[in-house]
Parts: structure tokens; C-alpha cells; sequence
């Protein structure tokens, strides 16, 4: 059984109660929840962790090498600021699908720049929380390829 790690990065744990303009009304559980029924349909297991520590955001990225097949990662404001979430995303060497519910590139200008987008394999914004569960199947068929 293939095993994805989900990380998300600072406030959103506060989904569903934020902005509701930019990140829709799902709350973070109920994320989790439609992640947790995505994985269990495709037989993958999932963690689903969020941080609003850069730290631990980088220790789960570096315990993900040796427990797990591919990162899904919103790493949210860090995604415009953090060097060492780039850094040992690019130790990782598997499959990372970078996410954003909002479209980064239609926001703020400083929200524009990835400091991730050069070491992830691919990258899902802009389209919701859906964006998860589409993460979530193309991480899917990107294993079970690998892995015949």
C-alpha cells in the first residue's frame, strides 16, 4: 500500500473560518475527512499533518524519506519565504505535488513566487480544496506506474 504524507503549512488549520474569499468555506477536518475518504477509495494511506512551526514542517518533510512514497504539500506563507522547506523538500528524491486552494499567481505580488515550485514534480492551485483530492489520485497512478 502506497503511503502519502499531506503537510500543510501556517493558518490553515483556520480553514473554513478564513477568508472565505480566497480558500472557501470547508474546514480543516472536513479536508481531512474527504482526503481520508479519497485515500481509503484508492487503497493508499495518508497522514495529514499541519504546522504553523517551519521546523516541524521541516522535520516532517525529513521523517517523510524514509516512511513514505510521495508529499503532498500547501506549504502556504512559507511557500514564499522558507529556503529550508525548500531544502529538504529537494532531499526528498519522490514524487511532491505543491498545493494551493487560492491561484498564488492571480494574488499579491509577493505571493507570486514559489521558493518550492523548482523542487516539487508537479503543482495543483488554484483549484480549492478539490485540489487535494486531485493531488491525492495523481500521486495515486504516479505509484502504482513505479511501482509495476
Amino acid at each position: 500500500m502506497n503511503k502519502i504524507i499531506i503537510i500543510n503549512g501556517p493558518n490553515l488549520n483556520l480553514l473554513g473560518e478564513r477568508e472565505q474569499s480566497q480558500y472557501g468555506s470547508t474546514s480543516f477536518d472536513q479536508l481531512k475527512n474527504n482526503c481520508e475518504t479519497e485515500a481509503k477509495r484508492l487503497g493508499v494511506q495518508i497522514n495529514f499533518v499541519q504546522s504553523n512551526i517551519e521546523g516541524e514542517i521541516v522535520d516532517f518533510i525529513q521523517d517523510a524519506r524514509n516512511n513514505y512514497d510521495a508529499i503532498i504539500i500547501n506549504a502556504a506563507g512559507f511557500t514564499h519565504t522558507s529556503v529550508a522547506i525548500r531544502d529538504a523538500l529537494d532531499i526528498f528524491k519522490k514524487p511532491i505535488i505543491e498545493l494551493h486552494i487560492s491561484n498564488i499567481y492571480k494574488r499579491e505580488d509577493f505571493r507570486k513566487k514559489s521558493l518550492i515550485s523548482d523542487v516539487v514534480t508537479g503543482g495543483i492551485f488554484g483549484l480549492g480544496t478539490e485540489g487535494y483530492i486531485l493531488a491525492i489520485i495523481k500521486l495515486h497512478k504516479m505509484l502504482q506506474n513505479e511501482n509495476k
